[in-house]
């Protein structure tokens, strides 16, 4: 479990440093989806661990979140084209 926990710190540090450092609008938005992505890993894992189901549908919440916000975030950057 304890190397899981590390694999999604490097995927979140990953999608942190794209998010930061990319040359275009839409590599920071892949970057942002990727943290997101990876905190809804890391509340699965927690609802696991702890053996909860609060925590199933917090990472629910914010997977229905991330894609309404990606989806509008794209309609934006296809307008400013």
């Amino acid at each position: 479990m304890i190397w899981l926990g590390s694999v999604i710190l490097l995927t979140s540090m990953a999608g942190l440093w794209r998010a930061t450092h990319a040359a275009s609008i839409a590599d920071r938005l892949l970057g942002l989806q990727m943290i997101s992505n990876t905190g809804i890993a890391f509340l699965l894992l927690l609802a696991q661990w702890q053996d909860d189901a609060i925590w199933r549908d917090v990472a629910l919440v914010l997977a229905l979140l991330a894609a309404v916000i990606t989806v509008a975030l794209v309609q934006m950057l296809r307008r400013q084209i």
